[in-house]
């Protein structure tokens, strides 16, 4: 990956654009998640919140967003998000003529085709992931993997988030507290938006360890390898300056002696000081 820049740049997303985010319009694409065409096919079936199929049988998955996790979710009884994903979905993209946009070729483990999908309506090309994050109906991922395009999903995901939209609207996917440790630790295994202030950053044996806490087994750990320290320093996130700050990270909640969540990417951070 290369490119990166300080992980929120000014005016990559108009006033107006975050407005209209707000209030779920459907606004035009803008270009930094917009990569060369890959592929393109007609939307024959929605499978869930972001995978679909195209005509010749291609399974496709929305890259760089989440969506409300159907086992999950069954388990609190937190399944209207779930349901309405799919209904949105399904309302953006079925019969539609899309494109599947790709930095790189890129595939899951079950060799469906990850990629950010785009449509035209009304003579205007629209995204399929802006749309479902500004609906409130889906997170940005943990792995994006291209900064400039995090920045503008992350945008329209916090307009969405302050408007109350969607999956927003219920207590089981808000953001959770980094220092509830029990909390965390009961989503194991779960999607998880995190904040909190970080008390220490610590290093040891090739790991940059960011706490929450006093103790890992009350609070929020974040790691990072030593090895991708630079990268989040390029993107303007140096590890040990995040100690102090009140931060907003994303992830897959494990266990290691107390609630964990492991940083590949500089975009799984954010300073909530300043959104």
């Amino acid at each position: 990956m290369g490119g990166w820049a300080p992980l929120f740049i000014a005016g990559l997303v108009t006033s107006a654009a975050l407005d209209a985010a707000a209030q779920g319009m459907i606004m035009p694409s803008v270009s930094a998640c917009r990569f060369d065409v890959a592929y393109e096919g007609t939307v024959a079936n929605i499978l869930d919140g972001r995978t679909f199929v195209l005509h010749d049988r291609r399974e496709v998955r929305l890259a760089g967003v989440e969506v409300p996790s159907p086992t999950a979710s069954s388990e609190t009884g937190a399944t209207a998000p779930v349901t309405a994903a799919k209904a949105a979905l399904g309302a953006l993209l079925t019969g539609q003529f899309v494109q599947l946009r790709q930095a790189v070729a890129a595939t899951d483990r079950y060799a469906r085709t990850l990629a950010h999908v785009y449509l035209t309506r009304d003579d205007v090309e629209r995204s399929a992931s802006h749309e479902m994050l500004a609906q409130g109906n889906a997170r940005v991922s943990a792995a994006v993997g291209h900064l400039a395009c995090a920045t503008e999903l992350l945008s329209h995901e916090r307009a969405a988030r302050a408007a109350g939209l969607g999956l927003w609207a219920s207590p089981y996917y808000g953001i959770v507290g980094a220092e509830s440790g029990a909390e965390l630790l009961a989503g194991r295994g779960r999607f998880t938006v995190a904040e909190g202030k970080v008390l220490s950053v610590r290093e040891s044996g090739g790991t940059i360890y960011v706490n929450f806490g006093r103790r890992w087994s009350e609070a929020l750990t974040v790691t990072i390898l030593k090895r991708h320290e630079r990268m989040f320093a390029q993107a303007g996130l140096p590890p040990k300056t995040l100690q102090n700050r009140r931060i907003r990270v994303r992830g897959w909640i494990d266990e290691r002696n107390g609630p964990r969540i492991e940083a590949s990417y500089p975009e799984q951070i954010e300073i909530a000081e300043l959104n």
